[in-house]
């Protein structure tokens, strides 16, 4: 408790330069990397953070200064030309985008190893610590640091808020965009400016071989709770600025601990639980929608079938034996076991010995997936001119999907129609 006080309170100005250093750098990243997500160009920020490595060795060696503003200029330079080697290989050549994503990420990352190993050998002694480029040191943060970080995340963020309507057509429909006629490649340049902006904002926190995943998997994890752009970029900053404060603290309070690798880390736990959880697409959830559904079918299915043996008896609260139900509709035997135990607790049926018998709610609801089954078939026949035995196993789809509205439409349309195309009654 006395760590989480003296952490959260900012005693130490350290704490301070590392916690709102994480959180500019994860927020900045996030919106921007919704864009790219969207555009399905995740690999772009890899391919940026990982060139723009020789641009801060060239920086570092042509002022043979650590200053932060020096080296994101070349790292910002560096970043840009590898995007341009990608889009002239892709266009002049039969090479693909995902070989030239490759080739371009390997070969500037494949310099900047070369020229960082260069410059630990050539003695200069102010060299020390650039080294942590490669998988951040956002310990190392200062005030300088969070200066080039702000100011960088301010113009990141004032750029998607001026061309937020822009970069979302472009993003979803980049057709339709050029013929309104607006300025694609212009609009490009930009959007990919300040995603080389974002990498470089965080290069020097989370390192090269981590960004990506800063860029990509807080837009990956906000996608499964919402269908909404301005939804999907405040939660995706949301994600980003807890994972820099959870990371921070974690390093803080475990100095052993690095704060890069647990910002990711964080963020993979969030992305996880997002997949699995949330609601409308998480894994899970989409499980056990799709349970519900069969349950639900087989419960109406055997509620018709009941109904069924009910009408051809002419009385529908008999008891019915399970080979019974077998005749009429070919159930097996754990699906009958299933249903016929789960219509028993929600009060359609009720048991006497091995037979079974419809309650007045079960009689009710049987009767209806009959009604619209035989609508169905009728409407089928009728406006569609499908043979009438041609129409059973559409209807036996349909009818569980009919709502009272469509219901209502369905028997105005067919002019209450008593009697289906098989001259089976439609019950009332």
């Amino acid at each position: 408790m006395e760590t989480l006080i003296e952490f959260f309170t900012f005693q130490y100005p350290n704490i301070k330069y590392v916690v709102f250093g994480t959180i500019l750098l994860s927020i900045s990243s996030a919106v921007v990397g919704c864009f790219t997500f969207i555009k399905k160009k995740s690999l772009v920020g890899d391919v940026i953070s990982h060139a723009v490595l020789p641009g801060i060795c060239l920086s570092f060696l042509a002022t043979g200064s650590k200053d932060p503003f020096f080296l994101i200029i070349g790292a910002f330079i560096s970043g840009w030309l590898s995007i341009l080697v990608m889009d002239a290989i892709i266009q002049n050549t039969k090479i693909k985008e995902d070989a030239a994503t490759g080739l371009s990420l390997s070969v500037f990352f494949g310099v900047g190893i070369l020229l960082m190993t260069y410059i630990q050998h050539s003695g200069n002694a102010s060299q020390s610590g650039l080294d942590t480029f490669l998988f951040g040191k956002a310990a190392a943060l200062v005030g300088k640091d969070l200066l080039a970080f702000s100011i960088i995340a301010v113009i990141v963020l004032l750029t998607v808020l001026l061309f937020y309507k822009e970069f979302k057509l472009i993003s979803f429909d980049p057709q339709f965009a050029k013929v309104i006629g607006l300025p694609i490649r212009r609009l490009e340049m930009i959007l990919t400016s300040i995603t080389v902006l974002a990498v470089v904002t965080g290069i020097q926190a989370v390192g090269v071989v981590l960004m990506a995943a800063m860029l990509i998997t807080p837009a990956a994890a906000a996608r499964f709770w919402t269908n909404r752009l301005s939804r999907m970029i405040l939660l995706s900053s949301a994600f980003g600025a807890f994972s820099g404060i959870s990371g921070a603290f974690i390093s803080y309070s475990a100095p052993s601990m690095p704060t890069g690798p647990w910002m990711v880390m964080i963020l993979s736990v969030i992305a996880l639980v997002s997949f699995f959880f949330a609601p409308g697409k998480g894994i899970l959830i989409r499980q056990w929608r799709r349970f519900s559904i069969r349950r639900q079918l087989l419960e109406e299915n055997l509620l018709k079938t009941f109904y069924r043996i009910g009408e051809n008896s002419g009385e529908h609260f008999n008891t019915v034996a399970i080979d019974d139900l077998q005749l009429v509709r070919n159930f097996s035997p754990a699906q009958l076991t299933k249903g016929l135990r789960k219509l028993l607790v929600n009060g359609y049926v009720s048991r006497n010995n091995n037979s079974w018998f419809l309650t007045n709610e079960g009689f009710e609801k049987g009767k209806r997936i009959t009604r619209l089954h035989r609508l169905w078939e009728l409407y089928l026949t009728k406006y569609l001119r499908i043979a009438p035995d041609h129409v059973h196993e559409d209807a036996d789809t349909i009818e569980h999907v009919i709502t009272p509205e469509l219901e209502a439409r369905l028997e105005k349309l067919l002019e209450y129609p008593t009697s289906d195309p098989h001259h089976s009654e439609i019950p009332k």
